[in-house]
């Protein structure tokens, strides 16, 4: 359980917090961008050294999703509270986060299992560590032209890529527990 990794990735979960302290405590949309960019282009970093120092662990499966999930939901929220995400693309984008949230909850509860993360997934998780720190900078007047357009245009890809896992993580949640029926009551 005290791993390298796991640490990597309690210290992703950690910046989370911060991240809302920084949006609102200081009102740093610019370093809450950088905050959001650093835990992305980070969140190869648990899983590899997992697999390089062979410290693959339970905690560690558990521990990384929900480190990029925190992190994705808090950025989407902050983002749409201070008016960085535009809500075409941020409420959306929650709305799946729940609803997959919800289905991982069930199945968890029913003892079927739990969802496998998908390579599409952390594609379109890669896209919008992409997509969210770009709105944040363009709102913050830095090179709004860029980076706003980048927003646009990654965040519509990461949203539909989103969208198609989702459908796929459905698809898993159904087979689950059709694979997993309760004993008959006697």
């Amino acid at each position: 359980m005290l791993t390298v990794p796991n640490l990597v990735s309690a210290l992703r979960l950690a910046a989370a917090p911060y991240l809302w302290y920084v949006l609102f405590g200081q009102d740093d949309v610019r370093l809450a961008a950088v905050l959001v960019f650093v835990i992305g282009a980070t969140d190869w970093v648990d899983g590899y050294l997992a697999r390089r120092l062979n410290q693959v662990s339970e905690v560690g499966k558990f521990l990384d999703p929900l480190a990029d999930r925190l992190m994705i939901a808090s950025a989407l929220l902050g983002g749409l509270l201070k008016g960085v995400v535009p809500g075409i693309i941020g409420w959306p984008l929650v709305v799946r986060e729940v609803l997959v949230g919800l289905g991982a909850l069930y199945l968890a509860g029913r003892r079927a299992g739990k969802l496998e993360v998908r390579w599409a997934g952390k594609v379109a998780t890669f896209a919008l560590y992409g997509a969210i720190p770009s709105f944040y900078l363009g709102s913050a007047g830095v090179l709004p032209w860029l980076f706003t357009t980048t927003g646009w245009i990654i965040g519509v890809v990461g949203l539909v890529l989103y969208y198609q896992v989702g459908f796929l993580y459905a698809l898993d949640i159904r087979q689950r527990l059709a694979g997993h029926r309760a004993p008959p009551a006697q």
